[in-house]
């Protein structure tokens, strides 16, 4: 199914939507059920509100990018996670450009249609993008599920890791526009579903490493029954999966999971699996989704977090000899206040509250809030999501990308979330959530009495890039007209 990217442009505006800053300033729920007599994810809107996001995405070359993400029923998980976004200045020209992963089809998988293509926009200035795909070397023209960038050889030109459904590809910049898979030669040709990477130099040996989550080990020879299967009638010895009692598409849970793959680059350039050596064995097969290095205990060398999507999540403190030891539950990450994993897909890292130390926001499914956690420092955190005002607010949504921004530009970080339903049969019901949804944008009010930092959603003024409805999955950030205001990009599967 084919849908359009958009771009708002925020002033500030989001893309697959771009939108522009204004010049004034699948899973399942582990949460509760409720029913609603309106619908709380879509047309919420504020005629006094200050239009804070602009969508310019009819304004850009990025108009005609269109996301295949399966069929229009959605009737396998395979078909819900494409697609996303990547910004970096791959020409060096002081300018972010856009990278678009696509999606994919099952028929394509299967070699009786066309796979669909990825995308890659340079910016040219002035909210003029040029589409230099084909010249790049960037089609890919395999399921996207996550994109990562960096500089892993150190010649100066930013590289590309693509997760894919299949066979994932590492793009090396070759420094003249053009772009050569690599992956084969270096060892990351791998197989399977893995979705959101990271570059790290975990060991301090001036070269980049990589961890690669995986997520579910799916077989499109046998395939999980469907909702398609259950309204044909086909029910005979099939288990089928339900949200809310109605028939969906099965998974994560219920489908076999996948081992994530930690990668040592070493002197030649070549990438070694070094899992196993390192202690990142990922034993419970968990459903991995984001990833990031990032030096959470302040010792100088990085740690790695992992997000997963209905389990738990898993935090690995580097022991600074090459090894990580995991220490998820006792660090507060693992689960949420109540005790519950969580059906965590989107990851921010920044540190909202002004103390130095890297805090995250995590995006969950509908009917469960998403999380906020404090890092207290020597690698705890607490889940100070209902304190921050961010929990109830987002219960009937379901989160994707997200990011800690400073829109307002007054030194606070800031929250915004983009979200979109994985069930089309959600518009069907009074469950106070909609396929589309509205993005969220939780201003950061600064310390308050007794030091609580709290958050309040801003208003969407009508027609701004808040007022959109979307299918959002990812997410990124960057000034593209360079006035100093940060825009987002959105991919809209």
């Amino acid at each position: 199914m084919e849908k359009a990217i958009y771009f708002i442009i925020l002033i500030l505006s989001c893309a697959s939507y771009i939108l522009a800053q204004e010049k004034q300033m699948g899973g399942s729920s582990t949460g509760e059920a409720k029913n609603y007599t309106s619908r709380r994810t879509t047309g919420i809107i504020d005629a006094k509100a200050a239009k804070i996001f602009e969508d310019m995405t009819a304004q850009t070359a990025l108009k005609n990018f269109r996301c295949v993400s399966g069929g229009a029923e959605k009737n396998y998980i395979i078909e819900t996670t494409a697609c996303t976004v990547a910004v970096f200045d791959y020409d060096n020209d002081g300018k972010p450009d856009v990278f678009l992963l696509n999606g994919s089809t099952i028929n394509a998988e299967r070699g009786t249609e066309k796979p669909a293509k990825a995308a890659l926009f340079r910016n040219l200035g002035e909210w003029k993008f040029e589409d230099v795909t084909e010249k790049a070397g960037l089609a890919n023209e395999r399921w996207g599920m996550g994109v990562t960038v960096a500089d892993y050889n150190n010649d100066g030109f930013t590289d590309l890791f693509v997760g894919n459904y299949g066979i994932s590809r590492l793009y090396r910049n070759n420094g003249n526009g053009t772009f050569t898979d690599v992956a084969e030669k270096v060892g990351l040709a791998i197989k399977g579903w893995h979705t959101g990477a990271t570059f790290g130099d975990y060991d301090k040996d001036g070269r980049l490493d990589l961890f690669v989550p995986a997520y579910i080990d799916f077989d499109l020879k046998n395939l999980p029954p469907s909702p398609a299967d259950f309204s044909k009638g086909n029910v005979t010895g099939r288990n089928f999966c339900e949200f809310r009692g109605q028939p969906v598409m099965c998974g994560p849970r219920g489908l076999k999971g996948a081992k994530d793959k930690l990668f040592h680059q070493k002197p030649d350039g070549a990438f070694e699996d070094v899992s196993a050596k390192a202690g990142v064995t990922d034993k419970g097969e968990y459903y991995g989704f984001s990833s990031v290095f990032v030096d959470i205990d302040d010792d100088r060398d990085l740690d790695l977090l992992v997000v997963n999507d209905s389990t738990p999540k898993q935090l690995y403190i580097n022991k600074g000899d090459g090894t990580f030891e995991e220490t998820s539950y006792a660090s507060g990450v693992a689960l949420n206040e109540n005790g519950r994993e969580q059906a965590g897909m989107g990851l921010a890292v920044g540190d909202y509250d002004n103390d130095g130390r890297v805090d995250f926001h995590i995006t969950n499914f509908s009917d469960d809030s998403n999380t906020l956690y404090r890092n207290d420092g020597e690698g705890n955190f607490t889940d100070v999501t209902f304190q921050a005002g961010i929990g109830e607010p987002t219960i009937p949504f379901l989160g994707w990308g997200t990011a800690f921004i400073d829109f307002d530009n007054d030194g606070w970080k800031d929250i915004l979330v983009a979200n979109s339903h994985i069930y089309a049969a959600v518009d069907k019901f009074q469950w106070g959530t909609s396929y589309a949804q509205q993005m969220l944008l939780f201003k950061n009010m600064k310390p308050q009495i007794g030091g609580q930092i709290r958050f309040e959603r801003a208003a969407a003024a009508p027609t701004s890039g808040l007022a959109l409805s979307i299918n959002a999955r990812g997410m990124a950030i960057a000034d593209f007209d360079a006035d100093g205001k940060l825009d987002v990009v959105v991919a809209n599967s």
